[in-house]
């Protein structure tokens, strides 16, 4: 039989007797009772361990695809991160040579050699010129079209390597922004546009710079250069449109997604009856999913590299581009693997493992040592070093909190960053680990007697 509780909850005392009605219970229902406690006691960490498991997947099935929408957020939003992100692209030797050969290789397609050499065989005939003289000058096309070649390709790599290409790159990429997000949305106008299924890139300022430079070397004709046909190929893919709805969606939620999968990550720990285990099993779980997207943007990489015909880009161009566009996304998803290890180690250090228990128990030697030394030499910390006595916990959580308050506010976090605020964070622990033991080695009636002596 189920015994009569309480509404007050109270629990029955051990000689048998409830707190609140004096009831004496039989043995029998003590011992039911506590089985019920026990079970409803069971049931509760079942379901938060379950409700933890449950946020925990969510959690960790959105930690890639919130870093990527950070990053495609952070590159379509921000001019200057854009820039950052394309200007190598303007240095990098693959990249100038696809430049140069396909500058070098218009500009001479517009150089008739063959008319000039007919136009010199026809005026040699008829001027009576030696057979001989008028045959040797249908000979010179080939020879004129390599010193055409040679002149045109040395002018239009002086172009290209120079400094003024790369202003010029940069300049027409910061006022071109706006043409990213025409191109992941599908408009296609702007430097950087999106044409069935290629992403081109219009390079008319570097070929107006070039005929520009021609026509003052003498090369009259390099000014009929038109004007169509100024744009490279970056690469083709038949999923541009579905590519460009996700990144569509992504842009949207670029902002929230993170944040979401954060709270979630929160409300894992929260919920999980063991809060440093679960913090341990959240972080070694984001840690191998972040590893997971880099070896998914391997995999990209070479699919990528394996879809661009080398007829449209060299394998080397190819590479450096994509390399290029994706390296932030590269460096963030270190910094968080790094991040997450720290967080790993930390949820471990604070548990009851025999590594961490010698390493917690020698900081501890280590700094009462140094407090002892620290008293001994005349230091006295007075209400500060025993307020930090009394509230330990809070001091070693608002220091921690704050290093992850920085992490959160540090624009674009790198992985030098995050060892940079480890590190204060640590300085700050061992100096609070200090003056507490510089407070615990004081005299009795130190501070009191300083007290006295300020009044």
């Amino acid at each position: 039989m189920v015994p009569d509780v309480p509404d007050n909850k109270a629990a029955p005392s051990h000689s048998g007797e409830t707190a609140a009605t004096g009831r004496v219970l039989s043995a029998e229902e003590h011992t039911e009772y506590e089985r019920l406690c026990r079970a409803a006691t069971l049931r509760h960490r079942r379901t938060r361990r379950l409700g933890a498991s449950i946020l925990l997947l969510v959690a960790l099935l959105l930690a890639p695809l919130a870093v990527v929408a950070a990053w495609v957020h952070d590159t379509v939003s921000d001019t200057d991160r854009y820039v950052e992100t394309v200007a190598p692209l303007a240095s990098d030797p693959a990249v100038q040579k696809v430049v140069i050969n396909r500058l070098t290789a218009r500009v001479v397609d517009q150089v008739d050699v063959e008319a000039v050499t007919a136009s010199l065989t026809k005026v040699l005939a008829d001027a009576d010129a030696p057979p001989r003289v008028v045959a040797g000058s249908e000979a010179l096309t080939g020879p004129l079209t390599s010193a055409v070649r040679t002149v045109v390709r040395r002018n239009v790599e002086r172009v290209v390597t120079s400094d003024l290409f790369q202003q010029v790159w940069e300049g027409s990429n910061r006022r071109a922004h706006a043409a990213v997000l025409r191109m992941l949305t599908g408009e296609r106008h702007g430097a950087l546009r999106a044409t069935d299924d290629a992403i081109e890139l219009d390079i008319g300022s570097v070929v107006d710079q070039v005929r520009a430079r021609l026509v003052d070397q003498g090369f009259e004709r390099a000014a009929l250069i038109p004007d169509s046909d100024r744009t490279v190929t970056l690469f083709r893919t038949a999923q541009l449109a579905r590519a460009q709805d996700a990144m569509r969606v992504l842009d949207i939620v670029g902002t929230w997604l993170p944040v979401l999968t954060i709270v979630l990550a929160a409300l894992a720990v929260w919920t999980a009856p063991g809060h440093r285990l679960m913090l341990l099993i959240t972080a070694v779980g984001i840690g191998l999913m972040t590893v997971a997207l880099l070896i998914a943007l391997a995999a990209m990489r070479r699919v990528y590299l394996d879809a661009v015909p080398a007829t449209t880009l060299p394998p080397d161009a190819a590479a450096a581009i994509f390399d290029t566009f994706v390296r932030f996304l590269r460096d963030s998803t270190r910094t968080l693997i790094v991040v997450a290890a720290i967080t790993a180690l930390a949820a471990y250090l604070y548990g009851p493992g025999r590594v961490a228990v010698g390493l917690r128990r020698g900081a501890r030697r280590g700094a009462g040592a140094a407090g002892r030394g620290l008293s001994r030499a005349g230091l006295r910390v007075g209400p500060v070093g025993r307020g930090l006595a009394a509230r330990r916990s809070w001091a070693t959580g608002i220091v921690i909190g704050a290093g992850a308050l920085a992490l959160v506010l540090w624009n674009h976090p790198t992985v030098g960053a995050v060892v940079l605020v480890l590190a204060l964070v640590l300085a700050a622990l061992a100096v609070v680990a200090v003056l507490v033991a510089v407070a615990a080695s004081s005299p009795p009636g130190d501070g009191a007697a300083s007290g006295h002596a300020a009044s």
